[in-house]
């Protein structure tokens, strides 16, 4: 047996990654921030590093950051948006070559766009907004096979919301695994009154598939809403934990950050890079102080018994 046969047949060593090469990884936060119209979620970007930041912007409703010295990309169609996640995120291996975000279609878009070294300098992709992502992606999706009825020829809403949920996961998957950027992803919350009249809170993005599944995608959800302060003045706040007393849509998987953090995502996501909790702080569990179980009815008296 030669040796070019014998490495050939060779056993390959467990692909272990070590707990120091873990750590030692960069590791970019994925996150999304939501907050009704108007709250100010597009000038969260003046909190960033306008050279490290990478504005991707899908509503062309850039006057609240005029002035804002940061790099910006606006697609304006579907393709466009698997097109730039390939390009920033790289390719996916699993993925067959007819498939977005493949080995193929990141050579396609690379021999379209260049070097995406030219990336290298971002640490930060800011995509404005989801919302106006899921749009686009459903327009698009109106015109595929699927969305079109093989028995009557006609639209199929059913198959495009279909098809729309599994784009907009997929898209979104890719970028999550880009592991050295930080991702925010930015849209509007609806509120809406559920059958009991309560108020209910929900990413407003077309199909219910994608904003049931996000916040199992990132790592950070975020509301940016408006809260009265100490003296009863409203003020713009963060709500960062799941567990919340106002039911806004939030979870922090980093484990550092108060319920409520001031609206700045540059100091945000330097307290998620920070020093971690030791595992027994962020492992402790406080009983819940349950209510007494209220008394039952009392007991009814005994019949008066009837002599004969």
């Amino acid at each position: 047996m030669t040796i070019d046969t014998a490495k050939e047949h060779a056993p390959m060593a467990l692909p272990i990654v070590t707990a120091d090469q873990r750590l030692a990884e960069p590791r970019g936060i994925k996150g999304c921030i939501f907050g009704r119209s108007g709250i100010g979620k597009t000038s969260l970007l003046w909190t960033l590093n306008a050279g490290a930041t990478l504005f991707f912007d899908l509503e062309a409703g850039d006057l609240a950051i005029e002035g804002w010295e940061g790099d910006s990309i606006r697609p304006r169609t579907w393709t466009e948006c698997r097109d730039f996640a390939v390009f920033i995120g790289g390719p996916n291996p699993a993925l067959r070559d007819e498939q977005p975000y493949s080995q193929a279609h990141y050579e396609a878009v690379c021999a379209k766009f260049g070097n995406p070294a030219v990336l290298d300098r971002y640490a930060t992709v800011f995509i404005d907004s989801i919302t106006v992502a899921g749009r686009l992606c459903f327009q698009w999706c109106k015109g595929q096979p699927e969305a079109i009825s093989e028995k009557t020829g006609k639209p199929d809403v059913r198959g495009a919301y279909g098809l729309h949920g599994r784009e907009m996961i997929g898209w979104l998957t890719h970028l999550q695994h880009t592991r050295a950027k930080n991702v925010w992803f930015v849209g509007i919350l609806d509120q809406k009154l559920d059958d009991f009249n309560r108020k209910v809170f929900s990413p407003q993005i077309d199909g219910s598939k994608t904003g049931l599944e996000l916040p199992g995608i990132v790592d950070q959800v975020i509301t940016m809403a408006e809260l009265p302060d100490a003296a009863g003045k409203s003020a713009r706040a963060f709500v960062c934990q799941t567990l919340n007393p106002w039911g806004f849509p939030a979870k922090d998987r980093s484990g550092r950050l108060d319920m409520i953090e001031a609206p700045h995502l540059g100091r945000l996501m330097e307290k998620v890079h920070g020093p971690v909790q030791p595992a027994p702080l962020r492992l402790t569990y406080t009983p819940l102080a349950l209510p007494a179980p209220s008394a039952g009815p009392a007991a009814p008296d005994s019949a008066p018994s009837h002599g004969n």
